[in-house]
């Protein structure tokens, strides 16, 4: 079945992360992304351990779906290749520094006169305006120029970052919806527009009820481990053999815990009664509620929180997570045949739509595995295509 964005052509000039994001998830909506490559070398991705039979798994997980053409985009031959491709595309897609395309004679407005319904989507780390446009950026660094670091870990003294490159994929996921809305917005104008993402901008709006919390209190939030600032008890308890999490959104399922714990004075403590009282004293709830569930194991106490229907779940390891039967049934783990790899698994595709589904359809290409079928595609003769290989161009 054609997914919702068959027919759509994406010209994918990103690398990395934050762009092949974006353009990975077009691509498992149904579009035709090409994947335009610096020849010899590739995405830098493509360096990035660990290989399996010489090719990364790390790019493999995150561009399938895709086809690659090699381009010197420095080269008069390989802008002309390009230009053709942007002529009959839909979107293009760049994640270099501010400044770079337009050098090259490549920014929006160059290409929109070739193409007035382009949409052009430019995914930076601080924009194409505002004093920072022009500095390098790397998930570390805006995770914590974005406030991130400075709620995340066990305590103050100990700024973390998320485990995952969140700041590029939430940048991925806004250059999506982004351009998605752009191709909306094109129904109505008949015209493209350019999409303008910032990495920095997207770790500002997830911040969440950290911003609301500053601007009534005045006081900068900090890290207070796996524990909620407003509701409690929401933390990882430990028990005989672990942790697990334990989420009480109200007063009703703090009773039920205390229950389910064989505690049922914690539920008639005054200090306990309320959410407010709760999260006021969770330095002193905490290490009760350990005692008392450090008694069992993790496995009984979240069949004993299920049949009591208290929100909790184990904290599963990367392996556990893709062996999960919810996981599975899913199908958020998928297995893929690669050319040269072989047999991966990669993460599957979150966005399920009952008439047009999203899928992952293809692996993700070799380096210039698809130089030949775009050129002849775009009107190259195969003499033509042996001049490009001779000048370097592809």
């Amino acid at each position: 079945m054609a997914g919702p964005l068959a027919g759509i052509k994406v010209v994918d000039l990103t690398r990395v992360l934050a762009g092949p994001f974006c353009t990975m998830t077009l691509a498992d909506l149904g579009a035709e992304v090409v994947k335009v490559e610096k020849p010899g070398s590739g995405d830098d991705s493509r360096a990035f351990g660990p290989h399996q039979h010489g090719e990364s798994a790390y790019f493999m997980s995150i561009n399938r779906g895709k086809k690659s053409l090699t381009l010197d985009l420095k080269s008069e031959k390989g802008r002309e290749v390009l230009l053709k491709l942007v002529a009959q595309a839909d979107v293009l897609v760049e994640n270099f520094k501010p400044g770079v395309m337009q050098k090259l004679g490549l920014g929006y407005e160059a290409l929109s006169k070739i193409n007035p319904r382009l949409i052009y989507c430019a995914s930076s780390g601080f924009g194409q305006t505002g004093p920072y446009s022009s500095r390098p950026a790397y998930d570390l660094i805006i995770q914590g120029m974005g406030g991130l670091m400075s709620i995340t870990g066990p305590d103050a003294s100990q700024p973390t970052k998320v485990g995952s490159s969140i700041a590029d994929i939430f940048a991925g996921v806004f250059s999506a919806i982004g351009i998605l809305s752009a191709l909306h917005a094109r129904h109505t104008s008949g015209r493209g527009q350019m999409v303008d993402i910032a990495m920095l901008d997207c770790m500002v709006s997830i911040l969440e009820n950290a911003v609301a919390r500053y601007t009534v209190s005045g006081v900068d939030p900090v890290p207070i481990g796996n524990r909620h600032p407003s509701i409690a008890p929401f933390a990882s308890i430990k028990t005989s053999d672990g942790y697990i999490n334990i989420a009480c959104g109200n007063d009703v399922l703090w009773s039920k815990l205390c229950e389910i714990i064989e505690r049922p004075d914690l539920a008639q403590d005054p200090r306990y009664l309320t959410n407010r009282g709760r999260c006021d004293h969770m330095t002193e709830l905490l290490p009760v509620l350990n005692d008392a569930m450090s008694l069992f194991s993790s496995d009984f106490w979240l069949e004993k929180l299920a049949a009591g229907h208290v929100p909790a779940g184990p904290i599963n390891s990367i392996s556990q997570v893709l062996n999960d039967p919810q996981v599975l049934a899913r199908k958020m783990v998928v297995e893929m045949a690669h050319p040269v790899a072989g047999m991966i698994k990669i993460p599957g595709s979150p966005l399920n739509l009952s008439d047009t589904p999203a899928e992952v359809k293809l692996p993700a290409p070799v380096l210039g595995q698809h130089n030949e079928e775009i050129l002849q595609m775009l009107g190259y003769s195969g003499e033509q295509i042996a001049e490009l290989k001779e000048v370097n161009a592809i």
